[in-house]
């Protein structure tokens, strides 16, 4: 009779195989994972995921993106809600009012769109969909991000005018939003068309 905790034998050589060594090359194996985030973009990872690990491998990465953006944009719109209540506000022309209040409404929007993929995973938890809402929540956070951008844009460009030249300020702000556009958006799409995997 063959032993209850005998090790599986080894399909070339009709061997057992002891337990914690390794497998001979060639020798077939079952599927182990990875780590969720572990060899990001390897081909092979693919094979490797069944279909519910690579959405849930999905989701807890659109997390993470929004805890970072989502830490950025609150203490920047604290900072300009403290704004409207200092003595210098008052002092500002009619362009640094108008140029405040689009702030004000791009920061507002961009919380929003980071905070929607929570909302959406609370609101739709349990009805079998976590294919949709990891999808829309990859949206929504390139949405948030570029309202970030945005936000940031017109911050600097209000802090900017009150101590510079129009003139400067406006160069100034133009050349960190093409930083911004340059880092965030361009880097990404050239690499991923370079790797000849098209963009989602």
């Amino acid at each position: 009779m063959k032993p209850l905790d005998s090790a599986p034998p080894d399909t070339e050589s009709r061997r057992p195989v002891e337990r914690g060594a390794s497998v001979p090359e060639g020798v077939s194996r079952e599927r182990t994972r990875r780590p969720a985030g572990e060899d990001e973009g390897d081909p092979k990872r693919g094979a490797e995921e069944d279909p519910r690990e690579r959405v849930n491998r999905r989701w807890n990465e659109i997390l993470q993106e929004t805890r970072v953006a989502q830490t950025g944009i609150q203490i920047l719109f604290g900072f300009l809600l403290s704004v409207a209540f200092t003595q210098r506000f008052e002092r500002l022309g009619d362009f640094d009012h108008r140029v405040y209040v689009v702030t004000v409404v791009l920061g507002a929007a961009a919380i929003g769109a980071l905070i929607a993929p929570v909302a959406l995973h609370r609101f739709l938890s349990g009805s079998q969909m976590k294919d949709e809402v990891v999808a829309v929540a990859g949206r929504f956070m390139v949405c948030g991000m570029v309202l970030l951008a945005l936000t940031i844009g017109c911050t600097l460009l209000l802090l900017l005018h009150t101590v510079l030249t129009d003139l400067l300020a406006e160069i100034l702000v133009g050349t960190v939003m093409a930083w911004f556009a340059a880092a965030w958006f361009v880097l990404p799409l050239v690499l991923k068309m370079r790797s000849g995997r098209g963009v989602d």
